[in-house]
């Protein structure tokens, strides 16, 4: 995938971090980045193309600085699939004025069919980063706890 292919998309990585994994989300705009972010929380589990997205759980999240409300927001994605015993693959964010709402979608964890790595205990302030890139993408980046 060329550059201007990569602008028009967003997409997830992970990076290295000692014992714990870096998540992040890159996007032509900051809900895409956000949502590409919480999937690569999910890929840290199992792949998420192995997720069917048989329900969607809502999800939200509230701070006016934005990488906080990204911390928070992850967060929450994790409490909900410790709660709900699920998995989410799809994540589709929408941000008003501080707020967040996303629409996760996802099935129950099949340990047979997802082989789940290890468990995210929560997402850090260690190597936090949301902002705007020269070529006028955005991240969400940070540290998760494994």
């Amino acid at each position: 995938m060329d550059k201007s292919q990569q602008r028009n998309k967003g997409h997830w990585e992970h990076f290295p971090h000692e014992a714990d994994m870096g998540i992040r989300g890159i996007g032509p705009t900051l809900e895409e980045a956000l949502a590409q972010a919480a999937v690569a929380l999910t890929a840290v589990i199992t792949d998420p193309d192995k997720v069917l997205p048989k329900e969607t759980v809502t999800i939200t999240a509230a701070d006016p600085d934005p990488e906080l409300l990204f911390v928070d927001f992850l967060n929450a994605v994790i409490f909900e699939m410790a709660d709900r015993r699920m998995l989410f693959g799809e994540f589709h964010v929408v941000l008003d004025d501080g707020r967040l709402t996303a629409a996760a979608r996802g099935e129950a964890v099949d340990v047979e069919r997802h082989q789940p790595a290890v468990e995210v205990k929560g997402a850090t302030y260690t190597g936090l980063a949301v902002k705007r890139l020269e070529d006028g993408s955005w991240l969400a980046q940070c540290i998760v706890d494994v």
